[in-house]
């Protein structure tokens, strides 16, 4: 253990760009943590990393250290892991557990089934950090260890759990709009309609797609005049009756159900929208953490069902 926590120290301070943030991931002292990476760096006989009074990174050196740092830990965790399956121990989830989240759903549902399995099976030291923002998580850069993200691994290096793969996304909109502007028959008549589009930066979801009960697939741009960068505000516009959004039936099934927004093109299929629980290799899917991943997975399947049940 003691050859390993300067891994751990190391590949925390590259993660996080501050040797006092690693530090304080740890549980370290900063004067303790810098200490340590030099020691490390005097063991491997290269400098890992470039400091100065705005920021830390990496050498070259550090680069070509860091995925094997990565390894040699995973390597120990997998081993560990293989111990404890072999002896029939079974882990509770505790140290820290830090997950970023789609602002949405994290919001309406995913919070609480986390906090219901903690207290169900998590040891009674466990830390919980969530990270609430449609802001695809950097789990390499970004100091998460998890992300709950919509659409397929961007990244060949993340592993997936499938939470709700065959989730797509719905055309809503609100009884009174629909009373006020009726509704679009196909795809095409969108482009009459005041549209509630997301956006992140540069980045504007305004191109609309749909497969018909034939199978032929239909892209609509779509203009309106609200865009957010929140998808909950958007859900909440919708609701208010501003316009059509074009959701994550996960982010509405509870409105859906309820009657605050109605389904529209009903024999058009939306996009996929498969939601995943992500990770950095495969020493990270502890089986407590895939025990989480599965309770989520039941608990989607039995919203969907009471929304179709409806």
């Amino acid at each position: 253990m003691d050859r390993l926590a300067p891994l751990q120290l190391f590949v925390a301070a590259a993660e996080a760009g501050s040797f006092s943030a690693a530090a304080r991931r740890l549980d370290l002292g900063p004067v303790q943590a810098s200490a340590t990476i030099a020691r490390l760096e005097r063991e491997v006989g290269a400098r890992l990393f470039e400091r100065s009074t705005r920021r830390l990174r990496l050498t070259e050196a550090g680069e070509q250290w860091l995925p094997h740092a990565r390894l040699l830990i995973a390597t120990w965790e997998d081993g560990q892991a293989a111990l404890r399956e072999a002896a029939g121990v079974e882990q509770p989830l505790s140290g820290r557990l830090r997950v970023s989240l789609p602002s949405d759903v994290g919001r309406q549902h995913l919070w609480r089934w986390i906090e219901d399995f903690i207290a169900a099976e998590a040891g009674p030291r466990l830390a919980l950090e969530l990270r609430l923002s449609d802001r695809l998580a950097d789990l390499v850069q970004d100091p998460v260890d998890y992300a709950v993200r919509y659409g397929e691994p961007p990244d060949s290096s993340l592993v997936a759990l499938p939470l709700a793969p065959d989730n797509r996304r719905v055309l809503c909109a609100s009884p009174a709009y629909v009373a006020r502007h009726g509704q679009p028959r196909t795809p095409t008549e969108l482009k009459a309609h005041d549209c509630l589009r997301w956006g992140l930066g540069e980045s504007l979801h305004g191109r609309w797609r749909f497969t018909a009960p034939d199978g032929e697939t239909m892209a609509v741009e779509v203009g309106g005049s609200r865009v957010a960068d929140d998808g909950g505000l958007v859900r909440e516009w919708a609701v208010a009756g501003l316009g059509l959004a074009y959701k994550s039936r996960l982010d509405v099934a509870a409105d859906l159900a309820a009657g605050r927004l109605v389904a529209l093109l009903p024999d058009w299929l939306g996009e996929p929208a498969p939601l995943h629980w992500m990770a950095v290799g495969r020493h990270r899917l502890t089986p407590a953490v895939k025990r989480l991943a599965e309770n989520i997975r039941a608990r989607f399947g039995a919203l969907d069902a009471s929304e179709v049940r409806r």
